[in-house]
C-alpha cells in the first residue's frame, strides 16, 4: 500500500519537528499528533521520514555553533586540547544510547509508541520541570562547558538514554542531566544541542540506509526535501529563541506546556488516537 504524503504535509511535519527537536518537549510526541491530525498513514517509510527530517535540525546546529565544531576539528588533528576533550565528552555522551539503542530499540518500538505513553511522559516531564524551577528558581551559575567532566557526560549520556521512551525530550533529559552534572543553564542547553547532532545523525543514518529505498519510492523526493529545509529554518528559529529565553527565564513555561499538550493528547486518545 503506498503511502500519501503531498508536499504540504511533509512541510507541516518538518516545521514540527524543527520547532520542538531541541526545545524539552518531545518531537516524537508532536510528531504523532500531527500525523494523526494530517490524516497521514503509518509506515515504515513514513516513521523513517520522520527520523531522517532530523537531518535539518541537526544542519541548524551545526551551522549556529560552527565555532565549537571547528574546535572540536582541530582538536581531532591535535591542534586543540579544548576542542578534543570537548568532542571526548560528546562521545562518552553518546555511547549510553547506542547501547541502549542496540538492546531495546525493537521493544521500545513495538510496546511503547503509543499516544498514551506520550500523554503520560508529557505530563510527567511537565511536572518534574515544575519542580526543578521550584527548588532551583532561574539559577544561572554553573561550570562553563569546558569544565565537563568525562564523569558528567557520562551521567547526561545515561540521562539520554530516558528519552528513549516517546514524549520524555532528549533535549529535556540532556539539560536536567547538565544541570545535575553542575553545568550552567547556557553550558547545559549547548552540550544538549552538540550531543544531539551526534544522536540524531546516528539515528538519522540507519534509518536512511535501512528505508531509505522505501521513503524514496513511497514518499519521493520532493517532500523529503521539502520536510528538511523547514526542518532546518524552524530549528534555527527556536534554538535562538530558547538560548535567548533561558538567558532571562527559568525552564517553567516548557513544564506548563507539556501539562497542556498531555491535556491535549487526552482529548485526542478520546477521540481515537492510539
Amino acid at each position: 500500500m503506498s503511502v500519501r504524503m503531498d508536499v504540504l504535509q511533509a512541510i507541516i511535519l518538518g516545521v514540527v519537528e524543527g520547532l520542538t527537536e531541541y526545545l524539552p518537549v518531545s518531537s516524537t510526541g508532536h510528531l504523532i499528533v500531527a500525523q494523526y491530525l494530517l490524516g497521514v498513514e503509518e509506515s515504515a517509510a513514513v516513521s523513517a521520514f520522520e527520523i531522517c527530517i532530523q537531518g535539518g535540525a541537526i544542519l541548524a546546529v551545526l551551522g549556529l555553533y560552527y565555532p565549537r565544531v571547528v574546535e572540536m576539528l582541530r582538536g581531532v588533528v591535535g591542534r586543540s586540547d579544548a576542542g578534543r576533550r570537548m568532542l571526548v565528552n560528546l562521545i562518552l555522551g553518546f555511547i549510553p544510547a547506542a547501547v541502549a539503542g542496540l538492546l531495546f530499540a525493537g521493544f521500545i518500538k513495538e510496546y511503547l509508541f503509543s499516544a498514551a505513553v506520550v500523554m503520560v511522559a508529557w505530563a510527567v516531564g511537565g511536572l518534574a520541570i515544575l519542580l526543578y524551577v521550584r527548588l532551583r528558581g532561574n539559577e544561572q551559575r554553573g561550570k562553563k562547558l569546558e569544565e565537563l567532566t568525562p564523569k558528567g557526560a557520562l551521567f547526561v549520556g545515561v540521562m539520554q538514554c530516558v528519552a528513549m521512551c516517546p514524549g520524555v525530550s532528549r533535549s529535556l533529559m540532556t539539560m536536567l542531566g547538565g544541570l545535575a552534572a553542575g553545568l550552567s543553564v547556557a553550558a547545559a542547553v549547548e552540550f544538549s544541542f552538540l550531543l544531539g547532532v551526534i544522536t540524531l545523525g546516528a539515528a538519522t543514518c540507519h534509518d536512511a540506509v535501512k528505508h531509505g529505498v522505501e521513503m524514496v519510492a513511497q514518499i519521493g523526493w520532493g517532500p523529503m526535501l521539502a520536510g528538511t529545509a523547514v526542518a532546518w529554518a524552524s530549528s534555527v528559529v527556536a534554538v535562538r529563541w530558547m538560548v535567548g529565553y533561558l538567558n532571562r527565564h527559568s525552564l517553567a513555561i516548557f513544564g506548563w506546556y507539556r501539562l497542556g499538550a498531555a491535556a491535549v493528547m487526552l482529548l485526542l486518545i478520546l477521540q481515537g488516537l492510539r
